[in-house]
């Protein structure tokens, strides 16, 4: 799978765009009755692909066991950590730990995002085939399950945002290398849309992870995806541990 790597574009290309942890969030108005998918208030369907702009020795390979540099993991999270064991995963089922809701944005994949109906917007990954759902115009679940992808409460922004809030959630990586996060943890992202010089859009993902077991603070990253024209490049594979 072609994944772009470009170290710096982000900075050149974004210099205005502030960090999302550092924004008020103000609530996109909508037509009374009007349904999610009708009062869009940015377009984020079609095929995107990850466009790798940092943290490329965490997010192109699997991390050496005991590297959590950048990750404010707790005494009891880095036990987790250098414990971690893919074989055990593998023989337990678990090779989807790091597939979750809190880490599957980081992965070098594609997406692909569409309309499931009026009030609900698809995201399936061709890495590890996972789907995730945004629920508009609902409350939280009630506690039930929990999965890889938990239950997300979506909500647009102003000016063009997309606000979703995930918990419910299975304990899983952060990332490959076994950096733990709970089923306690709860995920917040920003989707916002920029355009390319020359032509095209960058997704940009920003993903905010609060765990009260196994991080010190909040863990902020920011994962840019590159729109493309069709779904010709898309390649479904199942979740690895490895």
């Amino acid at each position: 799978m072609k994944v772009f790597f470009v170290a710096t574009l982000f900075a050149l290309l974004f210099p205005a765009i502030q960090p999302r942890a550092a924004c008020q969030d103000q609530t996109a108005p909508s037509r009374p009755g009007a349904t999610a998918k009708a009062s869009a208030a940015v377009d984020l369907t079609g095929y995107w692909v990850a466009f790798v702009t940092e943290d490329w020795r965490f997010r192109m390979v699997t991390p050496r066991k005991g590297d959590y540099q950048a990750v404010p993991i707790t005494e009891q999270a880095r036990k987790v950590a250098d414990a971690w064991n893919p074989a055990a995963d593998e023989a337990s089922g678990d090779q989807c730990k790091a597939y979750g809701a809190a880490a599957i944005m980081r992965l070098p994949a594609r997406f692909h995002i569409t309309w499931q109906d009026d009030n609900t917007l698809r995201v399936d990954s061709d890495s590890g085939m996972q789907t995730r759902l945004f629920h508009f115009n609902s409350l939280p679940s009630a506690p039930g399950n929990r999965t890889w992808q938990g239950y997300s409460t979506a909500r647009w922004q102003t000016p063009a945002s997309l606000k979703v809030a995930t918990a419910n959630l299975r304990s899983g990586y952060l990332r490959k290398n076994g950096v733990p996060y709970s089923e306690n943890a709860a995920v917040t992202e920003y989707f916002d849309i920029a355009p390319l010089p020359g032509g095209g859009q960058v997704l940009l993902v920003t993903t905010i992870v609060d765990d009260p077991l196994y991080l010190q603070q909040p863990f902020i990253v920011s994962s840019q995806f590159k729109k493309e024209a069709d779904g010709s490049k898309w390649d479904p594979t199942p979740c690895t541990a490895r």
